[in-house]
């Protein structure tokens, strides 16, 4: 198919309570936490997009009684935003969103203040010995610059692909990002969700940035 436009969508993904996306530990020293975030090379935290993008995916795809349910699998509209392989359907189908990692916004110098470490226990049920463990999270507050990239490829389906994508990041303001969410780890809020045409007509600009409008006021957690 040909490209026909880039529609790039931006958004400030801010940490509502401790984020852990966890990183390697592989060359962790003694003392040191024994399950820290991921980080880029400059040392901050970062959200990877696959992270994003996966999650988005899930959580679309479990819905129950949507147009999003599919009895064998995810439906056409899933499968075109975030692609299928040939295991499948007959044939591969490339995903039309491109999510790239998301990096701290907001940062003042101090890596410190980025992170913080929670204690936590785990205790064993049949001797009740506990398990102390050390996890670090990124504090709320924290922003991440998120960028998003739709390929339209059929004019007509741009309409129902980003209301989808909408629908997926208003879900995840109810749900969580990373792990231990269960514990109320891991909400965030979308803000500030801009929509930008980077080649083609952009008449419709205002039209497309408005499915967006429901993701700005279906927070979780008023912070």
């Amino acid at each position: 198919m040909e490209l026909k436009r880039k529609i790039i969508i931006k958004t400030d993904m801010k940490v509502l309570t401790g984020l852990h996306i966890g990183g390697s530990t592989a060359y962790s020293a003694i003392g040191t936490v024994d399950s820290p975030v991921i980080r880029s090379a400059n040392g901050r935290p970062i959200v990877p997009g696959s992270s994003l993008k996966g999650k988005l995916r899930t959580l679309l795809a479990a819905v129950k009684d949507t147009p999003y349910e599919y009895e064998n699998g995810d439906n056409e509209v899933i499968q075109r935003l975030f692609g299928s392989g040939a295991g499948q359907n007959e044939n591969i189908i490339p995903t039309r969103l491109q999510f790239a990692d998301a990096y701290v916004k907001n940062f003042k110098g101090d890596l410190s203040s980025l992170t913080e470490v929670k204690f936590e226990n785990t205790i064993d049920r049949g001797n009740c010995v506990a398990n102390p463990r050390q996890i670090e999270r990124v504090v709320p507050g924290v922003v991440f610059e998120t960028v998003i990239v739709y390929n339209e490829l059929v004019s007509e389906e741009t309409e129902k692909d980003l209301q989808t994508l909408a629908e997926g990041m208003k879900l995840l303001q109810y749900d969580y990002l990373g792990g231990h969410g269960t514990r109320g780890y891991g909400r965030i809020s979308f803000e500030n969700i801009t929509v930008r045409i980077f080649n083609g007509d952009d008449k419709d600009q205002n039209i497309l940035e408005s499915y967006f409008d429901e993701v700005k006021n279906s927070e979780l957690l008023h912070l």
